[in-house]
């Protein structure tokens, strides 16, 4: 029997819609990618915005590609990014901009929540890494603006449950991405009653959680089919995580795209002292687990190079920054000055003349002081992350998209010294088409999930090779993370 599947993956920069076949009599599964769009932020009153129109229409448009090839699907989900939301009227209108999360308005925001609950009170409720991005603090941002529809507000939805909502009718919170709201209690894994009584009436727009692998409502397809929409792990590295081969406790993934999520898995969160310190987040994962993991600043440092060289490729890119020197100049890739610059390059360039390095002039030099610093940020982080956990960490999977730069995979099993194995490449997308097999109840549980795409997917591995100087540039980079400048995880 043939089962055919839709999945909506949406990043930061772009998005897609896949249709995924699967054969349960030989156990096949197969992506095709149906329509591929861009993304990016849009300036609107003031705000770096998202265009949920236009992503809305570009999903119709791959869903219709499917629909007018003959396909007959049987589920449908959408996953995206996390803590970005709309706000909606009661007759379920939006209200307000979807202002996007590397938007100025959160600038100052912790702060003002911080004199309501502690940051150590808020770590010990959620578990959630400090961004100033995070939900709490952009709803923080709106009650201090106090709009003129803010009093018309009654709901509140994640972009992808507004997605979902779009196709259905039917509104949703679904959980994993729930949890990055810094409003979920990572212990009880519901809305926490202490972080709702700091937003005031604002509570009041949230909904009850959602599992993923539930059933929400269905689409009508241009041919008139009704197609089930089931919620995947609505938050794109849920659902990458999902999909990695993770086979015990001494494995680590890195989900590598705009941002490299470095975490590892667990059936309990970890909100102790030492995790606080480290700001480490424990976002909620299907079948009861948690990501314990940390944001780092991923190849939206080479994507923002990539703006001021239009004449090169990524991979000419790439191919320049293998053939430069290593570790001349290093950054700290999750410097608050690389959240939202208005130039990479000079971004880079002051950060490295404000910390005494070697200022990088060419393309080339400018990517490869990224990737060295990417690799040795992974390498810290697989170290905090063995410390706060008592686990030692033996093995790397490296999924998504940055799995296909070579340099990046070779330079992150020499600096961790660990075997990576990398692959699945489209990690979001399976995690996405997957649990929908799981929700529709033809795979059993997450082994009988990871054992498909282990089945389904080709993967390489990298083995450590000796870097002479590895030691002074773990030494030089954990200085840099000392210095002045302030990071994206610690602005609050």
């Amino acid at each position: 029997m043939q089962v055919n599947i839709a999945a909506v993956d949406l990043g930061a920069s772009s998005g897609r819609v896949i249709w995924a076949c699967y054969d349960q009599d030989s156990g096949k599964l197969t992506l095709e990618e149906m329509h591929r769009f861009a993304n990016g932020m849009v300036r609107r009153n003031g705000h770096d915005c998202w265009d949920l129109d236009a992503l809305y229409e570009h999903i119709l448009t791959g869903l219709g590609q499917i629909d007018g090839r003959g396909i007959a699907l049987d589920a449908i989900g959408i996953d995206g990014w996390g803590v970005d939301f709309v706000l909606l009227d009661a007759q379920g209108q939006r209200l307000g901009d979807t202002v996007a999360y590397r938007d100025a308005r959160t600038e100052g925001m912790p702060e003002r929540v911080f004199a309501k609950l502690s940051r150590q009170g808020i770590y010990q409720r959620t578990g959630i890494q400090f961004l100033q991005f995070n939900s709490l603090y952009q709803l923080q941002a709106i009650l201090d603006e106090q709009p003129a529809w803010l009093d018309k507000v009654a709901h509140l939805l994640l972009v992808p449950d507004y997605l979902h909502y779009r196709l259905t009718g039917a509104m949703s919170c679904e959980f994993t991405n729930a949890s990055t709201t810094q409003l979920i209690n990572a212990h009880s894994r519901d809305w926490d009653p202490d972080l709702l009584a700091l937003l005031g009436p604002a509570a009041n727009w949230l909904l009850p959680l959602n599992e993923a692998g539930s059933r929400l409502g269905h689409w009508t397809s241009p041919s008139g089919r009704h197609v089930p929409v089931i919620l995947p792990a609505t938050h794109d590295t849920g659902s990458a995580v999902v999909a990695t081969p993770l086979a015990g406790e001494g494995e680590a993934y890195i989900s590598s795209g705009t941002w490299s999520l470095v975490g590892v898995e667990a059936m309990t969160p970890v909100t102790h002292g030492a995790a606080l310190a480290a700001n480490v987040t424990n976002e909620g994962g299907v079948a009861g687990r948690y990501r314990i993991l940390k944001n780092v600043m991923g190849l939206w440092l080479v994507q923002g190079l990539q703006k001021a060289f239009p004449q090169y490729s990524f991979a000419e890119l790439t191919w320049q920054a293998e053939a430069a020197p290593a570790f001349v100049s290093l950054i700290q890739p999750n410097a608050a000055c690389f959240l939202n610059p208005t130039d990479m390059v000079t971004a880079i360039q002051e950060y490295c003349a404000a910390s005494g390095q070697p200022v990088p002039r060419t393309p080339g030099a400018l990517v490869r002081c990224v990737l060295d610093s990417l690799a040795l940020c992974y390498d810290q982080t697989l170290g905090e992350l063995e410390q706060i956990t008592g686990r030692p960490i033996d093995v790397v999977h490296l999924v998504g998209g940055g799995s296909q730069n070579q340099l990046l995979n070779r330079l992150c099993a020499d600096l961790c010294q660990r075997p990576v194995v990398t692959g699945p490449i489209e990690a979001s997308a399976l995690g996405n088409v997957t649990w929908q097999l799981f929700g529709l109840g033809l795979l059993p549980d997450l082994a009988a999930v990871r054992e498909l795409v282990r089945r389904n997917t080709p993967s390489q591995t990298w083995y450590p090779q000796p870097v002479p100087t590895l030691d002074a540039q773990r030494q030089r980079f954990a200085q840099l993370c000392t210095q002045s400048q302030p990071e994206t995880e610690d602005v609050v």
